[in-house]
């Protein structure tokens, strides 16, 4: 058994190579960039007026002539002279013979005359050509996640692709004769199965949507056959339940079967002691526990940064946050412990139901608090780490 800062490392020294792929904007969110991105054009392209209003060819006086009207989109140049304006609207090139726009509320039209009601200052209300970036500028570095923000920058510059790292495509294992669907008819002996639909949402709230979910029972020949089909189909595999170490446990022989190199099998934690990660060539494999809320544990702290990593992300294992302790706590344990918490702020609550089997405090967790192992007080304002999640 080894400790969870040595399952970090040997994690860390045999991730796969991330991958590349070119992907349109539409389907780059919660990607990561692979390359630098260069400022193809200026942003904005031409002076650009930031109101409707009214662009002048300024001189001393507070009444203008208009002379005529620019929309957003229009491509003519007009040639103001000094007393002369064109009524303009937000987004529409400014001339370049005006030096300010004054916004409409500040004015009064009555034919073609023009009223201000103040004198305006140089530029006012005019965005100069490359404001937001030059032709040529860093619009984005490598590394740099989408979001909604970057990608509408990019179409703005002009993108239609970038190359990012590539999302892994996942395999959902399910073990376990005991196991039956929702909405069937419960019979003594059998439970509803609900790690595989956990996992694929908790997979989905982090942008990892190409997954596949197989179902098998406890028999060998059957594991393998499906592990096996799973490799082939799947970058990451996630296999749930069915690696202990009962007569009818069958992951760990089908694993060696198939020639998978061990990496870790047991972790001094709790929940998620018989927590086993293998790779095969360049795919990772992962055996979590059966019990619901030690897999989703191990998901959080194992296999979710893992996949991260592998998608280009810039982080590490065992990222926490200190938070203050909102309430006395004993700790008692053997092993060191993730428990479900709750975040507000600065503070976190640790939750009852610890059990490595209950999900029902899990569901309204947003932390995982983590305690090294011993016996000792913990009190009200302490700081602790926390796994945000």
């Amino acid at each position: 058994m080894i400790t969870i800062q040595e399952a970090f490392s040997i994690l860390k020294n045999n991730l796969p190579e991330p991958k590349l792929e070119m992907l349109s904007l539409a389907k780059a969110k919660k990607h990561t960039l692979a390359e630098d991105l260069i400022a193809p054009i200026c942003m904005p392209p031409f002076r650009q007026s930031a109101m409707d209003g009214f662009a002048l060819g300024v001189h001393e006086g507070l009444v203008y002539e208009i002379i005529g009207e620019i929309k957003a989109g229009d491509d003519h140049q007009v040639v103001l002279k000094a007393g002369q304006a064109v009524k303009i609207f937000t987004g529409a090139p400014v001339p370049d013979s005006a030096t300010a726009v004054m916004q409409i509320e500040k004015v009064r039209v009555s034919g073609a005359t023009l009223t201000l009601e103040e004198q305006p200052k140089f530029q006012m209300n005019i965005r100069p050509i490359g404001e937001q970036n030059l032709k040529g500028d860093l619009a984005l570095k490598k590394g740099t996640l989408l979001n909604a923000a970057c990608i509408g920058f990019l179409a703005g510059l002009g993108f239609t692709e970038v190359l990012v790292y590539q999302k892994s495509k996942i395999g959902i294992l399910v073990t376990g004769n005991e196991l039956i669907l929702p909405g069937l008819p419960l019979k003594h002996g059998k439970i509803y199965e609900s790690n595989s639909i956990m996992l694929d949402i908790a997979l989905q709230e982090s942008f990892y949507e190409n997954t596949t979910v197989y179902y098998v029972n406890d028999d060998f020949e059957n594991t393998k056959n499906k592990i096996a089909d799973a490799l082939v189909e799947n970058d990451v595999i996630l296999i749930s339940g069915g690696i202990s170490v009962g007569d009818y446990d069958f992951v760990e022989k089908a694993l060696e079967t198939l020639k998978v190199k061990r990496l870790f099998y047991k972790v001094k934690q709790k929940p998620g002691k018989p927590l086993f990660a293998g790779k095969l060539k360049d795919k990772m494999i992962f055996a979590l526990p059966g019990n619901p809320a030690a897999s989703l544990t191990c998901f959080y702290v194992y296999v979710l940064p893992t996949l991260q990593m592998i998608s280009g992300y810039t982080i590490e294992y065992g990222q926490t946050v200190s938070k203050k302790l909102t309430h006395d706590f004993v700790v008692s344990n053997a092993r060191n412990q993730f428990l479900k918490a709750h975040i507000i702020g600065d503070e976190v609550t640790v939750l009852t139901h610890q059990n490595s089997s209950m999900l029902n405090t899990f569901s309204t967790s947003n932390g995982l608090m983590y305690v090294e192992d011993g016996g000792y007080q913990l009190t009200k304002g302490d700081l602790v780490e926390v796994y945000v999640i």
